[in-house]
This record gives structure tokens, C-alpha cells and sequence, in this order.
């Protein structure tokens, strides 16, 4: 399996997102570190409710790590 695989998990610099403000991104709560647009997430489906909360993440892999264990990463 090489770079390209899907397996592999890098999303790059952490500041690509750094001019937008709390409104518009917020940190994946599994991939720490990593800025999520929400927009960009809700149009993706990258949103998930725990415990009365929206967290959005990065990319699909962080979807499904989250649904597998969201207690793991909520909070």
C-alpha cells in the first residue's frame, strides 16, 4: 500500500484554515489539530450529535473511527 492509498492520513498544514473564526471551522475532534469548515462538513456529511453536541470532522476516515467509539473523542 502506498502514499496514495486510502488508508493514508494526512490532511497537510493545520493553517489552512486559520483565518476563518469560530463560526465558520471548527477542530476535528479526532484528527486533533485539524480545522474543519462546517459548511464544507455539513455538505459532506461529516457532522455528528453527541451528547447534545455537533462535531465536525476532517474526512470520511474520521467519520468512521467517531462512529465506532464517539465517546472516545467527544468532549
Amino acid at each position: 500500500m502506498g502514499l496514495s492509498d486510502k488508508s493514508h492520513h494526512d490532511h497537510g498544514s493545520t493553517s489552512d484554515h486559520a483565518d476563518l473564526d469560530s463560526h465558520e471551522a471548527a477542530e476535528c475532534p479526532v484528527m486533533r489539530g485539524t480545522m474543519v469548515v462546517k459548511t464544507e462538513a455539513e455538505e459532506d456529511g461529516r457532522v455528528r450529535e453527541y451528547g447534545g453536541q455537533i462535531y465536525y470532522l476532517c474526512c470520511d476516515s474520521c467519520g468512521t473511527l467517531w462512529d465506532a467509539s464517539p465517546e472516545q473523542y467527544a468532549g
